[in-house]
């Protein structure tokens, strides 16, 4: 249906005749306007939640170009690779320059002629094609390196990997969501405080009826809120979630000029491109607020000097955004203006919206640094004109026949939220990821808390099970021989911690600290047990803990042959500790010889102990102080049984009797032996003064020629060294 051509009143400017190409129908009065914290917002949607959905989800190339540019820390990347490169260009143009040519073989160097094109070639090019080489090599570890250091800790757990970059999703996606809300919740005092106004009463009845006219032909029902912004040199109209602002400047242009440019920005406002940049932008929002310092500056001091500074500090950012993010993004940013040239199509405004851009480069300047960098890609405005003489021909020679302009075609069919089978699938996926959310808390909880930790390594003690206590523990070098710990811990004189309760636990980050109580040997103690968190995930999901130290060095002063632990010979090593215990108690004993034996020792080990010493002593046997008895008497007696004044080797003589004469020893009373043990194998012998025995000596002496006999008592004292001789004791007299 085609508007009757009406002539404008005088004075006012001369209008183009308006082709109205399938015009659609306005709706139903009975469609109310939007109301409440979305009001403004577009028609057609049947919720405000759908209108965001069809927005955030339309864009997916520049929402991944927006998410990879930004979580994957592209402009470091971009640093670490260009020092990366300039720092190895400059190692491989010295290194290509002067020794390129030594590392050609032997016998490609001797061959005639060639051999000396190889040298000549390569002491000339060596140092650039070293200087390329080294860049290009530079640039690609430095490149990767700031994309690989990140998950370095997630190589060796795949579901570590998983769950950070599904965690690094969600949040980007959070992030763009909240931002999203933020700019259409608050778009009405941002845009006041960006110079915005509400128009004036002749500014209103200059533009509202254009605009409605507009959006009664583009077949909607309500318009956006319509805001002003003085500058009365460029005409600049820019279309946003809720509100559509023009310059001051655009009054003074033709009305279907005019209509051209609001049929345009109805057309954004419709289908939600706002909506669109707004998630991609929050998707990026670090990268955004890091480009737009240096593109304020450019603005704001537009000089070749500001702009070459500005470059050198921020390259990394700009060039990822003018390579990464734009392209990706710009694919969906020109499709829109492509669409919402259609608008104007659709109102029958095409020759004004020709006119426009014909003569402007563009009428929707950016305001912000993202949008100049990313949201004013527009395409070529040729394009632009070729797409517009395409939809608006009809029955035009030459012109290929083009799908009709309609409303449908320019806004589609937003739909519910989603459809009974996908709000099914929906939640059934977020009850299985409640379920298994909910399951893997129960299984930290239970196995995988810090307690868990202490009560595991106190339980594998009671179990006397050495490779599941050290399994909880975070050092296990000292650990020299694992078989022998299980050994011991086996034993039967193993005696471990009960009645474990911990009392108190702090915990700080990776660290935590527990009070633990337990009884052992039947004291009561209590101990404060430092934990960390482990670094190694189990089955790349559950970070468990390990307890801080655990093993005891024992220092066994006396060790060697005979020292046993729990039954356990201790293997003989040098001076000071042999070897590392897991707290409880231990039954010591030690060597047992004919002269010795070590009375059994019990040792306390408990956790948190600096070291545990092991104090071995031995005793004397009561059978040896009767063994070294009978000996020194069967010595004693075997002196009596000589007849001289002087038995060799004995503890008595008589000075008194004459050479030749016969004498006869009879020991009166044997001395009491004071035994003293001087090591497991050797002990001291003595009599103590009120011990002395007494022996008697008788015989005759000559004097003068006369025999006489004589008899005369002797005090008796005995010193030696008692010593064991296979499982017999021995005695060595002290020589007197």
């Amino acid at each position: 249906m085609t508007e009757p051509h009406t002539v404008p009143p005088e004075g006012t400017p001369p209008t183009v005749p308006q082709l109205d190409v399938r015009a659609a129908e306005p709706p139903a009065d009975d469609t109310p306007p939007p109301t409440g914290g979305f009001a403004d917002r577009p028609p057609g949607f049947p919720s405000a939640l759908v209108w965001l959905r069809a927005g955030i989800v339309r864009d997916w190339r520049g929402v991944l170009g927006a998410f990879v540019a930004t979580w994957f820390y592209l402009p470091v990347a971009l640093l670490l690779a260009f020092w990366g490169g300039l720092s190895l260009a400059v190692v491989g143009l010295f290194a290509g320059g002067f020794g390129a040519d030594e590392q050609v073989p032997a016998v490609l160097r001797d061959a005639p002629l060639i051999g000396p094109l190889i040298e000549a070639f390569l002491s000339r090019s060596g140092g650039v094609l070293g200087g390329v080489v080294g860049f290009v090599v530079g640039f690609l570890v430095g490149f990767l390196s700031a994309l690989v250091l990140p998950w370095l800790g997630s190589t060796t757990e795949p579901f570590a990997l998983f769950t950070g970059l599904v965690g690094m999703v969600a949040a980007a996606a959070l992030i763009g969501v909240l931002y999203t809300l933020y700019r259409v919740l608050l778009e009405p005092r941002l845009l006041v405080v960006s110079g915005a106004r509400q128009p004036s009463r002749r500014e209103s009845a200059r533009l509202r009826p254009i605009m409605e006219e507009c959006a009664r032909r583009l077949g909607l029902p309500s318009v956006p809120r319509l805001l002003m912004e003085d500058d009365p040199v460029l005409s600049n109209a820019r279309t946003y979630a809720r509100h559509v602002v023009v310059t001051t400047a655009v009054l003074t242009e033709p009305d279907d000029e005019v209509a051209a440019l609001f049929s345009h920005e109805l057309v954004h406002w419709r289908t939600g491109d706002e909506v669109t940049s707004a998630f991609v932008r929050g998707v990026g929002l670090p990268l955004t607020l890091a480009h737009a310092l240096p593109t304020w500056l450019m603005r704001t001091f537009p000089h070749p000097a500001t702009n070459f500074v500005v470059f050198v500090f921020f390259w990394p950012v700009l060039l990822t955004m003018r390579y990464v993010v734009l392209p990706l993004h710009a694919r969906d940013v020109r499709a829109a203006e492509y669409r919402a040239d259609l608008g104007a199509v659709l109102t029958g405004h095409v020759d004004g919206m020709r006119r426009i851009l014909e003569r402007r480069l563009s009428f929707e300047s950016g305001r912000s640094g993202w949008d100049e960098a990313v949201c004013a890609t527009h395409p070529p405005h040729e394009l632009r004109l070729d797409q517009l003489e395409l939809a608006s021909a009809a029955d035009t020679p030459g012109v290929p026949e083009a799908a009709p302009v309609t409303a449908e075609r320019l806004f589609g069919h937003p739909g519910p939220v989603g459809t009974r089978r996908t709000w099914l699938l929906v939640g059934a996926l977020v009850l299985a990821a409640c379920v298994g959310t909910g399951g893997l808390g129960v299984v930290q909880w239970a196995f995988f808390r810090p307690q868990a930790a202490v009560e595991g390594y106190f339980s594998a003690l009671a179990d006397r099970d050495s490779d599941a206590a050290l399994g909880f523990l975070s050092d296990q070098s000292s650990v020299a021989d694992r078989k022998l710990l299980a050994q011991l811990l086996r034993g039967e004189g193993y005696q471990p911690p009960t009645d474990v309760e911990i009392s108190s636990l702090e915990r700080d980050g990776d660290s935590a600290t527990a009070a633990v109580a337990y009884r052992l040997g039947g004291e009561q103690h209590t101990v404060t047990v430092g934990l960390h968190r482990d670094e190694e995930a189990t089955l790349g999901l559950f970070h468990g803990w390990q307890l801080l130290g655990g093993l005891i060095p024992l220092d066994v002063p006396v060790a060697g042959p005979g020292v046993q632990l729990n039954g356990v010979a201790l293997p003989a090593g040098a001076e000071g500790p042999t070897l590392a215990l897991l707290p409880g108690g231990y039954t010591a004993t030690g060597p047992s010889t004919a002269l010795s034996e070590t009375p059994t020792t019990t040792v306390a080990v408990g956790p948190g102990q600096s070291t545990a010493t092991l104090q071995l002593v031995p005793v004397l046997k009561p059978s040896a102080v009767e063994a070294v008895d009978a000996r020194v008497r069967a010595w004693l007696d075997e002196c009596a049984k000589q007849t001289v004044a002087a038995p060799e080797g004995c503890p008595f003589r008589y000075y008194n009797a004459s050479a030749g004469q016969k004498v006869t020893w009879k020991i009166l009373d044997y001395p009491r032996l004071a035994v003293e043990l001087t090591g497991p194998d050797t002990a001291q012998v003595g009599t103590p003064y009120e011990a002395r025995g007494r022996v008697q000596v008788s015989g005759t002496t000559t004097y003068f020629g006369t025999s006489s006999p004589f008899t005369d008592d002797q005090e008796l004292n005995v010193a030696g060294v008692a010593t064991v001789d296979g499982d017999s004791v021995a005695f060595r007299p002290t020589a007197n």
